[in-house]
């Protein structure tokens, strides 16, 4: 069978017509003309003394910008992201515990502390805050020792990291306190941090910016403000639009250490800090800020650019891979041979020729089975 293909440059519809098979738009499998290329993102911050950081996009897990993501560094209180991660999951959070002198004995001197009183009430809500807001190392303490103890938590910890690709962290405390052979990376934090946001509870407290302590109230109870200063905005530090956590931490040895996660446009970017050098006390929230103003702009290209480098959809594979077609009478194409429109719209018609294969070859036998003399 024969076949003839038009193309008219003046038209932008395709229609192929066939003296077998029934007339076919293929308008709607046309690709339109080509979009505009995406424009790359703006070069990170150049003004950043941090040792280490990175910024993620924590929806999809890409990397956008770092230096040195994988150096292995000590990570102050921000290793309490891990133990949320681990231990969040295995205590109810209306549990109630008095506190023991066995749950505060191994809490490091010099800790930052909530003020978990041995022989005081507290449920496991309120640990949870003391964690989170007050980065309490007695609050820590006490819920691995709910948890079965200081040894099975750190371990369980350690078993955390390795089970979401977190293989640059080596865990001795569970509290993150400087403790020798513990350290982190600026990845793995960022990969605990993703982590930590699929959980609701962990995602409610890593926001919560003041609270009493204990929440039930009483003659002891107190109140409690998060010490993440881009949270609450303090010390100087303005708090940071659409911030909604994670978690700060300082000590002599790790210097200053952040993980801050902000949404815009409902787009979450993580960012982590690790050690700026500048004398600066608050330079890890501001260059905090300045990644995350980066990543705000940047992500929302990235991912444009991702989407514009994907392969294409098994239709448009299909397409790409049918053979060309044989001339055969009955069939005309009419389209737009800008770009590389005729190029899909003869693929489109060579593979509706070739459906009208099978409908010719019934025709054939149904004639060869007439009997002689028919009409």
């Amino acid at each position: 069978m024969a076949s003839i293909f038009r193309f008219r440059p003046a038209l932008s519809r395709a229609v192929v017509t066939c003296g077998v098979c029934a007339t076919v738009s293929v308008a709607a499998v046309c690709p339109a003309a080509s979009d505009p290329p995406v424009p790359d993102p703006p070069a990170p911050p150049s003004a950043l003394t941090a040792l280490s950081w990175e910024v993620m996009d924590a929806r999809t897990g890409d990397v956008l910008a770092a230096k040195a993501p994988h150096r292995r560094l000590p990570p102050a209180s921000t290793l309490k992201t891990l133990f949320a991660l681990t231990v969040l999951p295995k205590l109810r959070q209306d549990e109630t515990h008095r506190a023991t002198y066995g749950d505060l004995s191994d809490v490091s001197e010099g800790s930052s502390l909530v003020g978990v009183d041995e022989g005081h009430r507290y449920t496991v809500a309120d640990l949870w805050r003391g964690v989170f807001l007050s980065s309490g190392n007695d609050a820590v303490h006490t819920l691995a020792h709910m948890n079965g103890g200081v040894a099975r938590t750190v371990a369980q910890m350690q078993a955390t990291a390795r089970r979401i690709g977190a293989r640059d962290t080596q865990v001795r405390s569970p509290d993150g306190y400087d403790t020798s052979g513990q350290f982190s990376s600026a990845h793995d934090l960022a990969l605990i941090a993703r982590e930590g946001l699929k959980n609701h509870d962990f995602r409610r407290y890593m926001a919560t910016k003041w609270a009493r302590f204990p929440a039930a109230g009483g003659p002891r109870a107190f109140g409690i403000e998060n010490t993440n200063r881009l949270l609450v905005g303090s010390h100087g530090v303005r708090p940071y639009p659409g911030l909604i956590g994670v978690k700060n931490g300082y000590t002599s040895k790790a210097g200053c250490t952040l993980v801050s996660a902000a949404t815009h446009d409902g787009r979450t970017v993580l960012v982590t800090v690790m050690n700026p050098q500048s004398p600066d006390f608050n330079a890890v929230y501001e260059e905090s800020r300045a990644l995350l103003d980066w990543g705000a702009e940047a992500a929302p290209l990235h991912a444009q650019q991702a989407a514009a480098s994907r392969p294409p959809s098994a239709p448009q594979q299909l397409a790409a891979a049918a053979p060309a077609p044989a001339p055969a009478t009955g069939a005309e194409v009419t389209a737009d041979t800008s770009g590389g429109l005729g190029r899909h719209l003869g693929a489109a018609a060579g593979l509706l020729a070739l459906a009208c294969v099978p409908v010719l070859l019934g025709r054939r036998l149904r004639r060869r089975r007439r009997p002689s003399g028919a009409r």
